[in-house]
């Protein structure tokens, strides 16, 4: 689960991480009064979305003019004016997609006096199974960037969870940010607390993008951006209530109510399979074939009729699906009733995409026979490379 900066701040705060004062709106009527609450001569504008760039960003709308997602306002009107201009307008970003998001909140904060911008991120390093911390000097720039021009820039320091962040694990950090004076001071107790606020509240992401030295040398948290651990979040109910809907996939609201892993994504061939793994391997053989997945569905092992109905329907809710492929290995879940699921949302759904079904496993000739003697026009596969290269003719009008 992902949170907007604001809340990200908040969390970060509530551990003694050193942020900005700042006020969330939600309507031009909050603005004044939370443009009088910061003590000026700068205030920083900035569009809360979940996604990034979001200052090298451009609204869809000319009337937000050109100057992106996040401005500055040397005066309390100039403040205003920005609030005015980019309170529910469209912002595109690099991450957004061509489609953008809707600026529904805005977060105006104290400006600072920065003399450094830094990068620093926690993560977890699934190939030795520890938190890392990655810092660079290379601040306000994408870390991708940064990783690809100037690898030497980037370092990372693997904290043992036996013995959490060390006075030697801090110093390492502060080493690589190149940190002295006060800012070594506040970099030495601002770490222990980014790796104590990462393990307790079950984070999965943790980046500060940039993490500035100010002009008078201590350190401040600029940004935030924080994804939460799904599976954990029972455990964190503060957290839960940070969730904003409006900045998720309608669709991927939809599965997860029905225990479904489903992930939206830009092409044209719907997928439905039961197993992560198997999943991945009928993307990239669609791919192959010369089209791109429109979703990462999987139903699980152990899904009835219903549930499979349910992620048939959540796949033909995309507008962008030409073609549906279902791959199901049948164990637990057994290929009667993936068939039986597969023929009530055709049904209901008065399809009218090309349908390729490939089953496999237990009861797979009941499955068949269902599917042939049902009357409906599904497309039969004996194996994957025949389902992937059925599936990609049909959308392709072959």
């Amino acid at each position: 689960m992902n949170i907007h900066e604001h809340q990200a701040k908040a969390v970060l705060k509530e551990f003694g991480a050193p942020v900005a004062e700042g006020v969330a709106v939600f309507s031009v009527d909050e603005a004044p009064a939370a443009i009088d609450s910061l003590p000026g001569p700068l205030w920083v504008v900035k569009s809360q979305i979940h996604a990034g760039g979001r200052g090298k960003g451009k609204f869809k709308e000319k009337e937000a003019g050109e100057k992106g997602g996040v401005r500055l306002g040397f005066s309390k009107e100039e403040a205003l004016d920005h609030v005015k201009a980019m309170l529910g307008k469209t912002l595109v970003t690099a991450q957004t997609g061509a489609d953008g998001k809707q600026v529904n909140r805005l977060y105006i904060e104290a400006g600072a006096d920065i003399s450094r911008e830094l990068y620093l991120s926690l993560l977890v390093d699934r190939a030795t199974s520890k938190i890392a911390f990655v810092a660079s000097t290379e601040g306000g720039m994408d870390i991708e960037e940064v990783a690809h021009a100037t690898p030497e820039k980037i370092v990372t320091v693997q904290i043992e969870p036996s013995t959490g962040v060390t006075e030697a694990d801090a110093g390492k950090l502060c080493d690589a940010l190149k940190l002295d004076g006060a800012a070594r001071d506040d970099g030495m107790k601002l770490f222990p607390i980014l790796y104590k606020a990462f393990v307790e509240k079950d984070m999965s992401m943790l980046e500060i993008n940039p993490l500035i030295v100010m002009e008078d040398g201590h350190l401040r948290v600029l940004d935030a951006k924080v994804s939460f651990d799904g599976n954990a979040l029972f455990r964190h109910p503060d957290i839960q209530a940070l969730r904003d809907k409006t900045e998720e996939d309608e669709k991927e609201i939809e599965a997860a109510e029905w225990d479904l892993a489903y992930i939206a994504l830009d092409g044209t061939i719907g997928c439905m399979v039961n197993g992560a793994g198997l999943a991945m391997a009928t993307m990239d053989i669609i791919k192959l074939y010369g089209e791109e997945p429109a979703n990462f569905c999987d139903v699980g092992g152990g899904a009835n009729a219903e549930k499979v109905a349910a992620a048939f329907k959540i796949i033909m809710k995309d507008p962008n699906v030409k073609g549906i492929l279902v791959n199901i290995f049948g164990g637990i879940m057994k290929c009667d009733v993936i068939a039986e699921g597969v023929l009530q949302a055709v049904k209901e759904t008065n399809l009218a995409v090309p349908l390729v079904v490939r089953l496999e496993g237990t009861n797979v000739e009941a499955g068949k026979k269902i599917i042939a003697n049902s009357g409906l026009n599904v497309i039969p596969a004996d194996d994957l490379d025949d389902a992937a290269q059925k599936i990609v003719n049909a959308v392709k009008g072959a």
